[in-house]
């Protein structure tokens, strides 16, 4: 059983009737995007309940080694990286602590989003395809699909026809648009059902594409 990770919590309460579980990115904490929370205008009539983990503190190589909160570790960035598949698979077993703690409180699987940006949408994309259950959707923001290789094998059937949203920044120094489209291109090859925007923008996030994201939620979740 994994261990329940710290959780910065905001939107509806007691009275939710969806959950959105979003992981932050690289070096940030679950602070990073509660205040886009309001500015996605969601509905009164639409009860969401947004959860957002800290991930654990550990050393980053590709940072010198030094010790921030991380997904996983990266050792480098690429097509033929090596990856930290303990790590990754780790947070996996993390986020489906959190989807069960969900469904304790009351909240089906099918009513509940995974979301992230960057790393921590890399970790979504890797949980959500993976997932027994059936998800309301699958969201990465200026991420990639980590373990790629690995998806055909293990992609679980039940979430085969769940809608997933990628954004990314066509001037992303740190993802390069490239890394992003590819996973598109592999998921949709795959037959998920991807809705994918692009923005000028860098390694973040823009008013239009939180626009776009509450429109796609207020779809997965209406």
């Amino acid at each position: 059983m994994s261990e329940l990770l710290e959780c910065v919590e905001t939107g509806a309460r007691d009275n939710a009737t969806a959950s959105v579980i979003w992981l932050h990115g690289l070096g940030a904490d679950g602070h990073d995007f509660e205040p886009i929370v309001p500015e996605l205008r969601l509905p009164a009539g639409l009860p969401v309940r947004f959860v957002f983990p800290h991930a654990p503190v550990r050393p980053v190589t590709l940072n010198g080694g030094m010790s921030m909160r991380a997904w996983y570790d990266i050792i480098a960035l690429g097509g033929n990286a090596q990856q930290d598949a303990d790590g990754i698979r780790d947070s996996e077993q993390k986020v489906h602590a959190l989807i069960r703690r969900e469904n304790e409180r009351g909240i089906p699987t099918d009513r509940i989003v995974l979301a992230g940006f960057s790393q921590g949408g890399a970790i979504a994309l890797h949980t959500g395809v993976r997932y027994p259950e059936r998800l309301a959707g699958i969201m990465g923001l200026s991420t990639y699909l980590p373990l790629a290789d690995t998806v055909p094998a293990e992609r679980n059937e039940a979430n085969a026809g769940t809608p997933v949203l990628m954004a990314h920044g066509t001037e992303d120094p740190v993802l390069p648009l490239q890394m992003g489209a590819n996973s598109r291109a592999q998921l949709d090859g795959m037959g998920y059902s991807v809705e994918w925007h692009d923005y000028p923008m860098q390694h973040q996030v823009c008013l239009e594409e939180i626009q776009a994201i509450s429109a796609w939620l207020q779809r997965v979740l209406g």
